[in-house]
């Protein structure tokens, strides 16, 4: 029992990129105007913003 207690969770900002892109993109695709779909559309290129982000700029940091 007492193993269990001494892990501890860490926070991952990974997951926090893939929110915001989300998010941003999704408010993108708002401002438009054109239709729900573009919201979509939004949302979608948010999301793969934030895997080339992550991928591209975020890879290696945690080995310094």
């Amino acid at each position: 029992m007492a193993h269990h207690q001494e892990e501890k969770k860490e926070f991952n900002v990974t997951n926090l990129y893939y929110l915001v892109g989300l998010v941003f993109g999704l408010m993108t695709g708002a401002v438009l105007e054109v239709g729900i779909k573009w919201v979509i559309v939004g949302g979608i290129l948010g999301l793969l913003t934030a895997l080339l982000y992550v991928t591209v700029f975020v890879r290696g940091r945690e080995q310094r």
